[in-house]
């Protein structure tokens, strides 16, 4: 059977201004990815490396200016009708932003009951409240009757994310894509919607694409799935996530990993030691440098990695792009 979703050597630039002004930024660039049912894929990078943009692209907010997004084996940009309308449903977002999300001037009985009503999922305002009530049992809001009559103001962070999940369960969607969900949320509500993100895959087969910058709640959710690090629109590593964070191949993202805190430096692995970068700064997206994206602050950098780019090649297990990364390897597990 084909991928849920697919994506095949998908792009995307994103153009500013006219004329002699016009400048052009490419978002993404040569990504291949695929997502099956009821698997958890953390996609992680630093701010601006394209892992929203990639999450738009799924949900067919943004259309590709190169390669293709396939939803069971199919363009999603030429469905049409029937077709379409599945992918629409089965495709959810849950935003970073909760309280920008949910419209203020309604109810969140009237918020949520709109797309039920709208797709002919239920009948009536009484079936939908049935519903609904049962999918913020789920979610772990309770008595439900005490959230469906208020006004998005008057909850916390915490809960309006909760409900966010509730109405992407509730059109009984194939893929979730999280954008940060949890990044506004204080630090001792996160684990609580880390798990009911966890539990809600069990208990519906939902798979998730969960969009962040935090390694630990990237590792916390996707502790069985697959993670993909993301540098300036480029894929540059992907594996199963604890053999990845374990067994970093990728210079960048060894020094992601070592600039984690721990507060015992007994549990941080041998292959995890501080990696000190040549420059702290970003390249400048209008004019990136030829090559490795990452040469301008990679310790490991050598003549190859300034005149050629690095493809994704298979490696330990997973899939990377470094000219030197074979030989990182060997050097680490020689030691």
């Amino acid at each position: 059977m084909p991928a849920l979703i697919e994506l095949k050597n998908a792009g995307i630039k994103f153009t500013n201004g006219s004329g002699r002004k016009k400048q052009t930024i490419q978002a993404l660039t040569g990504v291949d990815l695929t997502l099956q049912q009821g698997e958890i894929v953390a996609v992680v990078g630093e701010s601006g490396c394209g892992k929203t943009t990639m999450g738009k692209l799924i949900a067919g907010i943004h259309k590709p200016t190169e390669g293709q997004v396939l939803y069971k084996g199919r363009d999603i940009w030429s469905l049409r009708g029937k077709d379409y309308h599945e992918y629409r449903m089965g495709i959810q977002m849950v935003h970073q932003d909760s309280y920008a999300a949910l419209n203020p001037n309604k109810t969140i009985f009237q918020s949520l009951s709109l797309p039920l009503l709208q797709h002919h999922l239920v009948k009536n305002e009484q079936e939908a409240l049935a519903y609904l009530s049962e999918l913020l049992l789920d979610v772990g809001l309770t008595p439900p009757e005490m959230f469906l009559e208020k006004y998005p103001h008057q909850l916390s962070g915490g809960q309006r994310q909760r409900l966010l999940l509730a109405r992407a369960l509730s059109v009984k969607p194939e893929l979730i894509v999280a954008d940060e969900p949890v990044s506004m949320v204080d630090v001792s509500m996160r684990i609580s919607l880390l798990s009911l993100m966890a539990k809600m895959k069990e208990k519906y087969n939902v798979s998730f694409l969960y969009i962040t910058h935090d390694l630990g709640t990237a590792r916390y959710i996707a502790a069985s799935g697959r993670i993909v690090v993301m540098y300036l629109g480029r894929m540059i590593e992907t594996n199963a996530i604890q053999r990845a964070i374990d067994e970093p191949l990728h210079p960048y993202f060894n020094a992601l990993i070592s600039a984690v805190p721990e507060a015992n430096p007994k549990l941080r692995s041998n292959f995890v030691k501080e990696l000190p970068l040549r420059s702290l700064d970003l390249p400048n997206l209008l004019d990136l440098p030829k090559g490795c994206k990452f040469h301008p602050r990679c310790p490991y950098c050598e003549e190859i990695c300034m005149c050629e780019e690095p493809k994704l090649t298979p490696l330990n297990g997973g899939m990377v792009a470094c000219h030197r990364a074979e030989e990182i390897l060997k050097r680490k597990n020689s030691r």
